[in-house]
């Protein structure tokens, strides 16, 4: 799917309910997508998902594993960080030729202005924060996310052509 042909009708499957899987789906719901919501943990309760949401925003949730049929109806999957690729249903939407994006992506894709990504293994948080403090003192507009505490996703729809977001 590209980013050009937009996600209004398109059926997202988000993975995930934490913080960033949450955030994702709000995100989803400004777009007009048909939002599928996939939990593994089936000790989960529909209450106890439903509380992380306005009323206004809508979601098939399924908790435990994807069913094929599901699997079938989905244009593009939305990955929460930290579920692994190689999960054997992530492998089969690959092997379906289903894009799979992060939250990253989703965010970047919906967000606007520029973007200062920083990755790696040691160090982000920190770096994050001075390089926000940074953009900080030269743009009106800058949004710190990401491990930080934000989600991407978050804010994504409150950025403008001027902001910046680290």
């Amino acid at each position: 799917m590209d980013s050009e042909m937009g996600l209004s009708g398109k059926t997202v499957l988000v993975v995930g309910t934490g913080i960033s899987g949450i955030a994702a789906v709000n995100l989803l719901a400004t777009q007009s997508a048909n939002i599928i919501l996939l939990d593994g943990n089936t000790e989960l309760s529909l209450e106890t998902v439903a509380a992380k949401f306005s009323e206004d925003i809508h979601y098939d949730l399924i908790l435990g594993d994807l069913p094929d049929q599901v699997m079938d109806r989905i244009d593009l999957a939305v990955l929460s960080p930290g579920v692994p690729t190689d999960l054997p249903f992530v492998v089969r939407m690959q092997e379906a030729g289903i894009p799979i994006w992060g939250e990253i992506e989703l965010a970047y894709v919906c967000g606007k202005g520029k973007v200062v990504a920083i990755t790696g293994t040691n160090g982000k948080t920190t770096t994050t924060a001075l390089t926000g403090e940074i953009m900080k003192a030269y743009y009106e507009s800058v949004f710190v996310v990401g491990n930080i505490g934000i989600p991407y996703t978050q804010v994504a729809m409150e950025t403008e052509d001027d902001s910046v977001t680290v």
